[in-house]
């Protein structure tokens, strides 16, 4: 690693204390880096960094020398949407491979949850009913992914290991190298396609202008009937009113919801009280602390000589 003249940089969070969470951690990884609070800077024109996550909407104003903003996971929306964030300002994301086992995890344990139709074990023995609970096979149940970067080839391998088939959306297929035993589907058409023939649909896609939205009610009305919607994008993706008609209608017949519009999802929200809707924090998957203090550092390095960090986002493509 090369080594870093002294930085300053700073936390911005609207409501995670990233101090308390990485401060250790990036001491650790180099003791060139200072980090602050915002109420603990004196000059904000000294400051060169920022580590963020759903950062206020002026959180970046007060610092007009800004060269780089990381994000503490693979998301990035919520910092781009940021309308103080300086257009030249460079923004780089974490890519950490235990986080694409936790979220194939994630989606492994809800696929089979749904296939297994495993609420119905909970609900015999609250009745204290012993019964074998019907299922599908495996290989009756095609899921579907949207997306198919880091998190949704991690999530594909593991459903097809266990017998499931699977089909994707992917942007570039050209650029993906298959051999996983995956149907891609590929260009304008594909996210709709691949809806059509899945029985659980899975969304793991970047939040751009072109995704935004889209899980609505023209996706759902052509998934199979009483079909399941798994969650794990961005929250943005989602019309929530449309899904609540299409659990409705038997369109779909549950869903898993871990990502959303406003979090923390208040307390009054109509999904907490839906027996058809799992709600899950935005915690399928967590970039380790570790993990994260390196990478960030890393990128610090490579900006400092004077090369664009590995880990920079395209920020006309939004990701």
């Amino acid at each position: 690693m090369s080594h870093l003249q002294f930085i300053d940089g700073v936390y911005l969070s609207s409501f995670v204390n990233l101090k308390d969470r990485y401060d250790l951690a990036f001491r650790l990884a180099n003791n060139c880096l200072f980090m602050h609070n915002p109420e603990e800077i004196s000059d904000p024109s000294k400051i060169r960094f920022a580590l963020a996550w759903e950062p206020a909407d002026d959180a970046f104003a007060a610092y007009p020398n800004l060269e780089m903003v990381a994000s503490i996971g693979a998301g990035i929306d919520n910092i781009l949407r940021c309308s103080s964030l300086p257009k030249n300002t460079i923004v780089t994301r974490v890519r950490d491979p235990d986080q694409a086992y936790e979220i194939a995890g994630f989606a492994v344990w809800q696929v089979v949850w749904y296939q297994r139709n495993m609420i119905q074990y909970f609900i015999n023995q609250h009745n204290h009913h012993w019964h074998w609970v019907d299922r599908l096979l495996a290989r009756e149940y095609t899921v579907g992914i949207l997306g198919f970067g880091f998190m949704g080839q991690a999530i594909a391998k593991a459903l097809v290991s266990l017998g499931f088939p699977v089909i994707a959306a992917c942007r570039q297929r050209q650029n993906i190298t298959n051999n996983l035993g995956v149907t891609l589907l590929s260009g304008p058409g594909s996210i709709r396609l691949t809806a059509m023939r899945s029985n659980i649909l899975i969304n793991v896609l970047p939040l751009t202008t072109e995704t935004q939205f889209v899980l609505d009610s023209s996706l759902f009305a052509v998934m199979p009937e009483a079909s399941v919607l798994i969650q794990l994008g961005r929250g943005e993706h989602l019309v929530e009113s449309d899904l609540m008609k299409a659990l409705d209608n038997g369109q779909l017949s549950s869903a898993t919801i871990d990502v959303f519009c406003c979090e923390p999802l208040p307390s009054e929200h109509r999904y907490w009280t839906d027996p058809r809707i799992m709600v899950t924090p935005h915690d399928a998957s967590e970039s380790n602390i570790s993990v994260v203090a390196l990478q960030v550092t890393n990128s610090l390095c490579e900006l400092a000589e004077g090369k664009v960090p590995s880990l920079a986002i395209n920020r006309n493509l939004g990701y």
